[in-house]
């Protein structure tokens, strides 16, 4: 008998596709909860105007390019090859370091335009929730993204450096593209859980989910803003 953990989810009893959905959207709604629980602790506690003040005195290009590495090492220990506890690890620090680098945008949305946060939220969820209906409802699969997403991401990283370098701003045109990128790593994502993941993947599949939904989040809010100035 195979070892259901070695077999793609697509090919296991309709029982257990079931558990392993319920198991990773589980897990996505309390990656969103935590996240939005860090940054409520984050502005009342004070940690947020430290977070800014930290921030302000170093380059950007240094800030995401230490998120990129810890990121990278959180969502590594966060699969199914890795003891159960320490995904739960890569979990915890994926989020936290999500909220950590969004603080400094929240702290700019609130000022510059009130109101804007709960706009942004609640695109961002319908958006997913859109792009994760069309997933289901097609059934089709959308692993050609993936050259798509790989050179999309690295020429996003590409024109944030050279902005911070250059000292040039990222326009509308900028956060359309990335919203798009965002989306089309949900697409990706929901479609390669439901195909090619083992079962044991539900903490792995629950981080490239809410990656794509932070990602979206934060582009939407930056448009926002610049709609409403």
């Amino acid at each position: 008998m195979a070892n259901p953990y070695t077999v793609p989810v697509a090919d296991l009893a309709a029982r257990e596709q079931s558990s392993f959905l319920t198991r990773v959207y589980a897990h996505l709604v309390l990656a969103v909860l935590l996240f939005v629980g860090l940054e409520v602790w984050f502005f009342k506690s004070g940690i947020a105007n430290t977070v800014l003040q930290l921030f302000s005195g170093v380059s950007w290009l240094i800030v995401l390019g230490g998120f990129m590495l810890l990121s990278w090492v959180a969502t590594l220990i966060a699969v199914p090859t890795v003891a159960r506890p320490l995904q739960y690890v890569g979990f915890v620090l994926y989020v936290l370091l999500q909220a950590l680098i969004t603080v400094p945008l929240l702290a700019a949305a609130d000022s510059a335009a009130p109101g804007v946060i709960a706009s942004a939220a609640q695109v961002t969820i319908g958006g997913f929730l859109l792009l994760t209906a069309v997933v289901v409802t097609t059934g089709r699969d959308f692993s050609f993204l993936r050259s798509f997403l790989i050179w999309g991401g690295l020429f996003g990283l590409a024109v944030i450096i050279c902005a911070v370098l250059f000292g040039f701003n990222l326009g509308t045109w900028f956060s359309v593209a990335m919203i798009v990128l965002a989306s089309g790593s949900v697409l990706y994502t929901t479609s390669n859980i439901m195909r090619g993941f083992p079962s044991n993947a539900d903490v792995a599949a629950s981080i490239q989910l809410f990656a794509g939904i932070a990602m979206m989040f934060w582009y939407v809010l930056r448009l926002f803003m610049g709609s409403r100035r």
